[in-house]
């Protein structure tokens, strides 16, 4: 795959045009703005299929592609100059094209969804005409499909942008999901119903919902979200960011006084990591790649987009164990379908990006998920800070700050006084299971400090076990529920917690802790040095 420039006089980086939020095909190559260029990989959809479903995270290029593929359709040959297509290509036969986009839609009622349905549906009938007799959606999209056939001669392609948003966007209001889904399940059957009128289908979106039908009544399509053949279909690889924009790669080096190669490890070290199957290739997140080139500045870019925040209500509903973030395990028949949300957020947490493919075990047939980069590592710990430390979030955020100071200068003291003024806000609702608050709470806690300092942890079963390495300092935390510090301390005395580091020349810190459910608080505390 390569990276082109629509016109030489963009080679140079100074007039690189990023296409950040560009998801109009045609206004990206009129206008000169970068391009991936996917379209060979576009080319072996239609040539080797008919019918596809892909999932991918937000802002990942589903809208680009999808736009894509319909000006392909449409024979817009001259947008294809200088691309893979140009060469395959051959018959450039124009089809018609019903294109629905579901993504900017705001769906609080069964009227919402219709009114977008009917104002896509009234577009094509009025150019392959209506029939009065056709009353529901599901007729009207079936019949003009079929005059759109007959009218042109040609089978018709149906591209369909994030055809979940209605569901996702009332996660947790069943009724209305259960209305929501009878419409668009006899709208979308059209796919089969009509399959002789029918040259190409592609569903996108964030999640399957397997109670949709789209993987029982719609059988004919081909999920390739877990398919390494169509592992970089979206999102930007290694070859082609060091073939299509290292000049972009140079400026954002001599910006941040760094080498080339730095860059490229900090940029991969910051974005990259998404996998879609085992042994998959890698891609980085278009969005943030494309942001930081273009704003030469390494940020969370993905997450100042926004997060759900009923993904956090899900994770406390459902009593999840943060701690398992880092090395969850799944069937791909549970990452392929979210319709289990209100029992496990994990599929729903991987569709969404914030959980990746890290490896696969064979034996089992179970993938092994994890944080794709830091930017999502940083951005979901530091989104998580108010909803489970007791504090707002400017509020917690000044705290964590506070603990780091007082840990890196060795005032232990002070940093357990912090701790326990922390949870002491009465006004702080406890949401689910007390010993998992504890142990959340905690490790949302020692993560944001575990960014800036180096702390290695152990939670099973309400023991959480902490080792926070400073420059000149070392900390043995224990901390018990419903126990004493005297407690605390005498385990990590009898179990040796601190041999590993008493020659390592830098000052060690016993610290116990008694961490109280009646009171929902730290209830005391002892240092040993």
């Amino acid at each position: 795959m390569a990276v082109i420039f629509v016109e030489e006089s963009f080679k140079q980086v100074v007039k690189m045009r990023f296409p950040i939020g560009i998801q109009s095909f045609e206004k990206l190559i009129k206008a000169g703005y970068l391009y991936v260029d996917k379209t060979e990989l576009i080319y072996k959809m239609v040539d080797t299929g008919n019918y596809y479903f892909l999932s991918r995270p937000r802002r990942f290029g589903k809208s680009l592609l999808v736009s894509t593929i319909e000006a392909y359709f449409k024979g817009k040959k001259e947008l294809f100059k200088g691309l893979a297509m140009e060469r395959l290509e051959t018959d450039w036969t124009e089809c018609p094209v019903f294109h629905l986009d579901l993504n900017t839609g705001k769906y609080e009622s069964v009227q919402s969804l219709l009114d977008t349905l009917n104002e896509a549906l009234t577009a094509w009938e009025q150019e392959y005409g209506a029939v009065e007799a056709e009353r529901n959606v599901g007729l009207r999209f079936k019949g003009v499909v079929q005059r759109a056939y007959e009218k042109t001669g040609h089978r018709v392609a149906i591209l369909v942008d994030e055809y979940d948003k209605p569901l996702l966007q009332n996660i947790g209001n069943n009724e209305l999901q259960e209305e929501l889904r009878g419409i668009l399940r006899l709208f979308y059957s059209v796919l089969k119903t009509q399959d002789r009128y029918i040259k190409f289908g592609l569903l996108t979106g964030v999640s399957k919902f397997s109670k949709l039908s789209v993987s029982s009544d719609l059988n004919n399509l081909e999920d390739i979200s877990l398919n390494r053949n169509w592992a970089s279909l979206c999102g930007i690889t290694e070859e082609e960011l060091h073939s299509g924009l290292k000049p972009a790669v140079e400026e954002m080096a001599e910006s941040n006084g760094l080498t080339y190669e730095e860059t490229l490890d900090r940029l991969k070290e910051m974005y990259d990591g998404y996998h879609f199957d085992r042994d998959s290739i890698g891609v980085y997140n278009p969005f943030s790649l494309l942001n930081a080139l273009k704003n030469k500045q390494f940020n969370d870019y993905w997450f100042e987009t926004g997060t759900p925040s009923f993904l956090v209500e899900i994770l406390k509903r459902t009593n999840y164990e943060l701690n398992h973030l880092a090395y969850e395990e799944q069937t791909s028949d549970m990452l392929n379908s979210i319709d289990s949300v209100h029992r496990n957020p994990v599929p729903l947490l991987y569709q969404s990006g914030y959980l990746t493919i890290k490896g696969y075990d064979e034996r089992f047939r179970m993938y092994k998920l994890g944080f794709p980069n830091q930017e999502v590592e940083n951005g979901f710990v530091r989104y998580l800070l108010p909803y489970y430390a007791p504090k707002e979030r400017g509020e917690s955020e000044f705290f964590i700050q506070k603990f780091i100071q007082e840990v890196e200068r060795g005032d232990a003291e002070a940093f357990m006084e912090r701790l326990q003024t922390m949870f002491a806000d009465n006004s702080y609702q406890v949401m689910g299971k007390m010993e998992l608050y504890f142990q959340n709470t905690m490790y949302v806690i020692f993560k944001m400090m575990g960014f800036y300092t180096e702390v290695e942890r152990t939670i099973h079963r309400g023991r959480i076990d902490i080792v926070i390495k400073t420059s000149d300092y070392i900390y043995v935390m224990e901390i018990k529920l419903d126990g004493s510090a005297d407690e605390a301390l005498r385990q990590i005395h009898e179990k040796g917690y601190a041999e590993p580091y008493r020659k390592d020349g830098r000052k060690v810190f016993l610290v116990g802790v008694n961490f109280s459910s009646d009171t929902k608080g730290v209830e005391e505390w002892k240092v040993e040095e």
